[in-house]
């Protein structure tokens, strides 16, 4: 099974190659200030009503948040409802900022 975290680099990595899909479950006014290309956004509190239906079980999914706290809250829940395949950026969209994309803005 796969890790519950992933760095910036290794996620990075899985874009290039499109081996995974970037879920952002921050609020809108966050991702409006700063996002990953790509990204989709599903705010945190709509996780539970959407991943069902828009997600694919077998499907690699890298959930991002501001800092990583929010994300792994959320990979551990969707782990729990048989999404294996998912895994929290760790240290979140301010991570990537720094170490990836100094063009995305840090809030």
């Amino acid at each position: 099974m796969l890790d519950y975290e992933i760095s910036a680099t290794e996620t990075a990595e899985l874009m290039r190659n499109k081996q995974a899909r970037l879920i952002d479950v921050r609020e809108p006014w966050e991702f409006e200030t700063a996002h990953i290309d790509g990204s989709m956004l599903i705010p945190m509190g709509d996780v539970p009503a959407r991943a069902h239906q828009e997600f694919d079980p077998d499907e690699h999914l890298v959930i991002l948040c501001h800092h990583g706290q929010r994300s792994l809250n959320v990979t551990v829940w969707l782990r729990n409802q048989g999404f294996e395949n998912v895994q929290s950026l760790r240290g979140g969209i301010d991570a990537w900022s720094i170490q990836i994309d100094p063009t995305i803005s840090r809030y």
